[in-house]
């Protein structure tokens, strides 16, 4: 494995409080990015410009912003108003293969059924890639984008912003101190609900006629054609499987983040879930999945469970808990955090609680990160490999919902052992053009 992925999460942590991470480049071997722009800025290709895609934007706005793409001309033509000197493009594929010797960095913002084929190909170009989350709309797609990655030794980020605010490095410093002892077990709950009943489906009309702005077969894609639907652009897309993954999809990595960060988590051996029943179309509004990882000594396991929409907790081990958190099952205690707080369970044993000495630096900015590995070669705490795993266990969370199994999970080859039908939902076909 190449460059920033090569080292241990741990290991990094290590390293980066003993003063070492920002000699560039010796924890990496990323090439420092020589950039094409004169200024030693790098020259930045934005796929996609509003709602997410805009705060992106923003976030790398420092450098040169030199081509916008985006298949809704309003949104193109509000972001060129600022960006003046970036060329427009409706069609990704266009945009990499003529700006491929002017860009260095590819951001993508686009609806995840996008993010793979648009990122894969800013890989094989050559070029650094931020992704929002998930990394990809398959588990199999998670896959290819890590390893190719590797391979090509770009630097890469996904955009979970939120890894790089300091209270969950303060909650995995708290863990990783054994503060709460050997964690057991992991709860993880978010309260939205990004899916829609059978009734709800059934009254929706069957199809409508896109707007002069929106190039309805660029929106498409990689996706099956069908006719256009109002509500799918620009945001209800994430309610449809053939779009989004559901309330899973939208926000386990961020929450699923922490865990996976604080106990050095990599591939599930076992995953169930349960909800309404299957719908073909559209995701469902509240789903529980429930996990089995590899613990860290030999012979144990960590079971972590997911849940979101009408299926939330309201209390876990006994303590109330809000709308959306994580909450930490030790041998010697509990932990809940969300993105801004912790506290530790039960109160009186920990109200003298001190916690430990810093280890893991404050963020410089989680687009900074990348930035700064573009240029210098450091790593990035979300690369690929990292966040290619992560997206991978989140994914799968809906491949058991929808094959209705149990399942026995080989990661190494991304199959289940006991039901070969989930290959079906492991992968997917793609419209000529758009494969990966």
């Amino acid at each position: 494995m190449h460059g920033q992925n090569k080292m241990r999460r741990r290991d990094f942590v290590k390293a980066t409080s003993a003063g070492a991470l920002l000699s560039g480049g010796v924890w990496s071997e990323v090439a420092s990015a020589q950039s094409t722009a004169s200024s030693g800025k790098l020259n930045v290709a934005c796929v996609g410009t509003a709602n997410r895609a805009a705060a992106d934007i923003s976030g790398v706005r420092q450098e040169n912003i030199v081509a916008l793409v985006d298949i809704d001309k309003s949104y193109l033509e509000r972001a060129a108003a600022t960006h003046k000197s970036a060329r427009t493009y409706k069609d990704y594929r266009e945009m990499i293969d003529a700006e491929g010797d002017r860009i260095d960095a590819v951001v993508v913002g686009t609806p995840d059924h996008h993010h793979a084929p648009a990122s894969i190909r800013a890989i094989r170009a050559g070029k650094h890639v931020y992704c929002e989350k998930p990394l990809a709309h398959t588990v199999r797609e998670a896959r290819i984008l890590a390893e190719e990655a590797a391979k090509a030794g770009v630097a890469t980020q996904l955009g979970t912003q939120i890894h790089a605010e300091n209270n969950y490095r303060r909650v995995v410093e708290v863990i990783n101190a054994g503060a709460i002892g050997d964690v057991t077990d992991v709860h993880v709950w978010v309260g939205k609900g990004w899916g829609m009943t059978k009734a709800q489906f059934d009254a929706l009309p069957t199809e409508g006629t896109p707007p002069e702005r929106i190039d309805w077969d660029l929106w498409l894609g990689p996706a099956e054609e069908r006719p256009y639907f109002y509500g799918w652009h620009p945001a209800q897309w994430r309610r449809w499987w053939d779009f989004g993954q559901g309330t899973l999809g939208d926000m386990a990595c961020h929450f699923m983040d922490l865990p996976f960060w604080a106990l050095d988590l990599r591939h599930p051996i076992k995953c169930e879930a349960e909800g309404p029943e299957v719908h073909d179309e559209v995701c469902p509004i509240g789903l529980t999945v429930r996990y089995v990882f590899p613990g860290k000594k030999e012979g144990s396991n960590i079971n972590l469970t997911w849940y979101d929409g009408n299926m939330i907790p309201r209390k876990i081990e006994g303590e109330a808990v809000p709308g959306s958190g994580v909450m930490f099952i030790g041998t010697e205690g509990m932990m809940f955090a969300d993105y801004s707080r912790y506290r530790l369970y039960p109160t009186k044993k920990f109200e003298n609680f001190a916690p430990p000495q810093k280890s893991i630096p404050d963020s410089i900015g989680h687009h900074a990160e990348w930035i700064k590995a573009c240029k210098e070669g450091t790593p990035t705490l979300c690369n690929f490999d990292y966040s290619g795993a992560l997206t991978e266990s989140v994914l799968l969370g809906n491949v058991a919902f929808r094959t209705g199994k149990s399942l026995d999970w080989d990661a190494a080859n991304l199959r289940a052992t006991n039901a070969p039908e989930a290959t079906d939902f492991v992968t997917k076909t793609y419209r000529k053009g758009w494969e990966v």
